[in-house]
């Protein structure tokens, strides 16, 4: 993702076109907004069009406050970025009439072509889908100037836990709920679940845990769940950074040195604390943070 970002920032002024590849819910939409909003078309809108169902009549007229004028060839206008969203749903019609509209070389100036930003999405392969015939090869050459691929959340799980602090705060201030700190069990179960959804499916079960105030609920549910209809994980791809290993590691030790001390001390907290050699309310901290709840301390 890092190296993602930094391709962002190297062509989002430029006009070249893009080729957003990745699974639904790895945040195809969002990454072209973020191309949009660092381009020179950023004081604009994104406009985007569903290329799922389009006919070539309601492409036509979509498209149709995109083109060049003859009398300015050079400008559209109203230039911004245009997404298509899906474009591997187009049928064939309507991707030969995109790829006449398409600007190409020395003609890119001319009247009749779109004189938008172009970026593109999809979850499929069209390379793949090129080579089997179900999509233009020029349309796919002429959309592709730079490619892009998403990886899913299963290939990428060193970055849940930064998502999980992110979706908790953002969902906390939305709602006007306090912000949950989740049960290592639970964080445990999160990183391990197949997330076919990706990081879509990851918002909408941090949204539950906020709503409900509850993080057992939602997890539970993952916990059950069979997540068929969705990418299985490749092998290997459970395993975790060594460094995600090692802070899972620590936790672990820290919650078996406080559960010690709290069964020596008969659960007398300020007593755990002085053996643990931390304050009061940092032990009280630490026993939300590994799921010890007042009632269960009492």
């Amino acid at each position: 993702m890092r190296e993602v970002e930094k391709i962002v920032e190297d062509i989002a002024q430029t006009e070249i076109p893009v080729l957003l590849v990745g699974e639904s819910g790895t945040g195809k939409e969002v990454l072209a907004r973020r191309i949009h909003e660092q381009s020179n078309h950023f004081d604009k809108p994104l406009a985007k069009i569903t290329c799922a169902s389009l006919s070539a009549d309601k492409l036509s007229a979509e498209l149709a406050g995109h083109l060049r004028s003859a009398v300015q060839p050079k400008r559209s206008e109203s230039p911004t970025t245009l997404l298509f969203d899906e474009l591997a749903d187009l049928d064939p019609v309507c991707q030969a009439r995109l790829l006449r509209a398409m600007p190409d070389g020395e003609s890119s100036a001319s009247a009749g072509t779109i004189g938008s930003r172009i970026i593109c999405s999809t979850t499929r392969d069209l390379e793949l889908e090129a080579r089997a015939g179900r999509f233009r090869n020029e349309l796919y050459y002429r959309i592709s100037g730079v490619c892009l691929r998403l990886p899913p959340l299963r290939e990428r799980r060193d970055d849940i836990p930064a998502l999980i602090d992110f979706l908790l705060a953002k969902y906390a201030y939305q709602l006007g709920r306090p912000q949950p700190v989740l049960r290592q069990e639970s964080v445990n179960v999160l990183l391990d679940y197949s997330w076919p959804g990706n990081i879509r499916e990851l918002e909408n079960v941090v949204r539950k845990i906020v709503a409900l105030g509850d993080d057992r609920l939602a997890v539970s549910e993952l916990r059950s769940a069979a997540p068929a209809g969705g990418p299985k994980p490749a092998p290997g791809s459970r395993s975790h950074s060594l460094k995600a290993a090692a802070r899972a590691a620590s936790r672990g030790a820290e919650r078996e040195l406080i559960l010690e001390a709290l069964a020596r001390t008969r659960w007398n907290r300020k007593r755990a604390a002085q053996e643990l050699q931390i304050s009061y309310k940092s032990l009280l901290y630490k026993l939300k943070q590994i799921g010890i709840e007042e009632s269960e301390a009492n």
